[in-house]
């Protein structure tokens, strides 16, 4: 995957927390315990929450994809 060519209007934390204040209604408090990677990229920042690697935790987190000039969610997948 490529970098973006222009700046984006959206900040990595403002897509946090548009990614957030969606993921909250599913997932509750266990969002917190997720570890997050997020990455800009050709189609908008891409925000994984994936368990953490500490071998105790199961299961899996959301997935966004926020379009890096408008905020608007692009695509979510919700995983158990």
């Amino acid at each position: 995957m490529t970098a973006v060519v222009s700046a984006p209007t959206i900040s990595r934390d403002r897509a946090i927390g548009i990614a957030e204040a969606d993921a909250l209604t599913m997932y509750g408090d266990y969002l917190h315990t997720l570890e997050l990677r997020a990455s800009l990229q050709d189609d908008g920042w891409h925000l994984v929450y994936s368990p953490r690697r500490d071998g105790y935790r199961t299961g899996g987190g959301p997935h966004y994809v926020i379009d890096a000039n408008t905020g608007a969610i692009v695509s979510k997948k919700y995983y158990q």
